[in-house]
């Protein structure tokens, strides 16, 4: 089975000011604020969904196709997706724009100044999916991950005329979305994903209810936090699955896309939903022991021992067959 992944390539700059924000400002003079900030330290960290899914699919041995745009300084970056499994062919470059980009930074208080650059990311529209599919013999499935709006909305329905199976995947451009752009890029998806906030805000925004989004999409996978996950499907009993026991907390960003990578990957390897959702929230286990969305280590044998443990003998042996 082969998929593609859409969305973001982005690029993290973390700083950390030793201060406080709020004693730097002078209140009668806030309408002409003009501060700089000694940092402490700088933490550069390779980011954006699209990236994100595609690097945990790679880690699995799924091979994954990852479809996005990026600025020529991505060649770094690039080699690091390329060593770890993900197919960056078709990653469209700019030759105008830097990759997209976050830079923000935190002080002792925890507040935060941050600026997104949308860079290269606006040129994903440019991206066709038929010369993708030609390329490499056809796609199966297209994650349309959070990513340029235009570029989101082309892909769903060069998808739909082209009657390419796509799963719908709003994440953080769901707050920028009205509702009839959101019932255009989930009708006739066949997984909607999403957690239990965006799930509430995706019912409000379009006005459809619980019963009329799901008779649209084929699947509806809500993610629970600690919880789990939630798979959905008209007719059928949902389908729960809980997380393994976490060794330790240090940062739940890019929790959500590994699970959606855990979760693709059984998909590819044709395992059952359950089993699917159990490589994902494992994967997602793996994220949030970790600082970064790209710098866990997947080792065979103790991510095994670990799924074992969680989800039991059967489990365990069926999917271990996939893993190289």
């Amino acid at each position: 089975m082969r998929i593609a992944v859409t969305g973001s390539i982005a690029t993290d700059h973390l700083m950390t000011f030793p201060g406080r924000f709020a004693d730097q400002f002078v209140a009668d003079q806030l309408h002409t604020v003009s501060l700089s900030f000694l940092v402490d330290n700088l933490d550069v960290r390779r980011g954006g969904v699209g990236a994100n899914i595609a690097f945990g699919m790679g880690q699995l041995g799924t091979g994954p196709v990852l479809v996005g745009a990026a600025g020529s300084d991505f060649d770094e970056y690039r080699a690091w997706l390329d060593r770890h499994g993900v197919d960056t062919t078709s990653v469209r470059i700019s030759e105008t724009l830097h990759t997209a980009r976050f830079v923000c930074t935190t002080d002792a208080d925890h507040n935060q100044i941050g600026s997104f650059y949308t860079g290269a990311m606006s040129e994903a529209r440019l991206i066709e999916l038929k010369t993708v599919a030609d390329r490499v013999g056809g796609l199966d499935l297209v994650l349309i991950g959070a990513d340029d709006p235009e570029a989101m909305l082309r892909h769903t329905e060069e998808c739909r005329s082209r009657g390419i199976p796509f799963a719908a995947d709003f994440s953080q451009q769901i707050a920028r979305m009205g509702g009839d752009e959101i019932r255009t890029l989930l009708d006739g998806a066949t997984y909607l994903f999403s957690n239990e906030y965006e799930k509430g805000l995706i019912e409000s925004k379009t006005g459809w209810s619980e019963a009329e989004i799901l008779g649209k999409v084929g699947h509806r996978v809500t993610t629970l936090g600690a919880r789990g996950v939630r798979i959905e499907r008209v007719g059928e009993e949902p389908v729960e699955v809980g997380c393994p026991d976490e060794e330790a907390k240090v940062d739940p960003t890019g929790v959500g896309d590994a699970f959606r990578a855990g979760f693709l990957s059984g998909l590819t390897w044709g395992v059952s939903l359950e089993r699917a959702a159990q490589v994902g929230c494992m994967l997602a286990t793996l994220v949030i022991e970790t600082l970064g969305t790209q710098e866990y280590a997947l080792r065979r044998v103790p991510f095994m021992e670990r799924f074992r443990k969680a989800y039991g003998d059967a489990a365990a042996e069926e999917v271990e067959s996939y893993l190289g």
